[in-house]
């Protein structure tokens, strides 16, 4: 079905990348050490722990590729879907088919440079390029979260107000709905941005992650850690308490109303209605 196919892959979850070093300790006396030397310590061939470990960084490039393609083909499919089939253009559906888009962004903005690194053993960031990808990551998972809490209103003005839903919902207020939506997340990214140049460059600076994580760049920051905490926690309510107590607020409101509903395809007609939703959240 199509609903499912704009389930977000497990890539949000991210990949990390651990090697792991192992070191033997001999306890061998003095008379037997020069005797039982070889048959304690058994070190494998060169070759054969580059190979092993070549062999790995192959296999989980060749499966961090293979699974961005099906995420992004899988996203574009489902906007192709949307734009060509006309029973599906309602306002669901064209939130939907925006946040495939910043699906596609989220995703674009983190696997690719982790897709390099693994193929160049190399996992250095220039400043630079460090506050783009974390400029572009705040962008898009802010995006998704308000279009699923602006969904979730849809779906609470579709099932609980099903007469007024053409004059509440309409073409001008989805479209004014996914720029708000747009500028508040460009308007956070760039204020993350704003605040992580206020640190000195330092180089060398390791992080413990495959992305540049914004939480972890403010901990360098050399400004007022007050400062910092603050705009931590607001950013923590604005994009992430406000828009779940949305959603929960939106299904408190709808299960009563499709419990209400006495006939069965009444309350399959009401379930299929926030289903997109329900496939995107869950």
């Amino acid at each position: 079905m199509f609903l499912v196919n704009c389930l977000h892959p497990a890539l949000r979850a991210g990949f990390y990348l651990l090697f792991f070093q192992s070191s033997f300790l001999l306890k061998v006396s003095k008379t037997q050490r020069a005797t039982e030397s070889h048959r304690c310590l058994r070190i494998p061939p060169p070759g054969t722990l580059r190979g092993s470990r070549t062999a790995a960084v192959l296999a989980l490039l060749s499966l961090s590729l293979s699974m961005y393609l099906v995420t992004v083909l899988r996203n574009l499919l489902s906007i192709l879907a949307v734009r060509s089939d006309s029973p599906l253009h309602t306002p669901i559906y064209f939130f939907l088919s925006n946040l495939c888009w910043a699906d596609i962004g989220f995703t674009s903005a983190t696997v690719p440079k982790m897709i390099v690194d693994m193929q160049s053993h190399s996992r250095v960031i220039s400043h630079a390029g460090c506050l783009t990808q974390m400029s572009f990551l705040v962008l898009f998972a802010c995006i998704e979260g308000m279009l699923l809490t602006v969904m979730a209103y849809d779906c609470f003005v579709a099932i609980c107000h099903p007469l007024h839903y053409p004059v509440i919902v309409n073409p001008h207020l989805c479209v004014f709905f996914v720029l708000v939506s747009f500028f508040l997340s460009l308007l956070d990214s760039q204020l993350h941005s704003w605040i992580v140049l206020q640190f000195t460059i330092i180089k060398n600076v390791e992080i413990s992650n495959f992305v540049c994580d914004p939480s972890q760049l403010l901990k360098f920051a050399c400004s007022d850690s007050i400062i910092n905490s603050i705009f931590i926690y607001f950013h923590s309510t604005m994009f992430g308490f406000l828009p779940i107590s949305g959603i929960l607020l939106s299904y408190y409101k709808i299960i009563p109303s499709i419990l209400r509903i006495s006939s069965s395809d009444g309350k399959y007609k009401a379930f299929s209605t926030c289903g997109s939703h329900l496939a995107v959240v869950c």
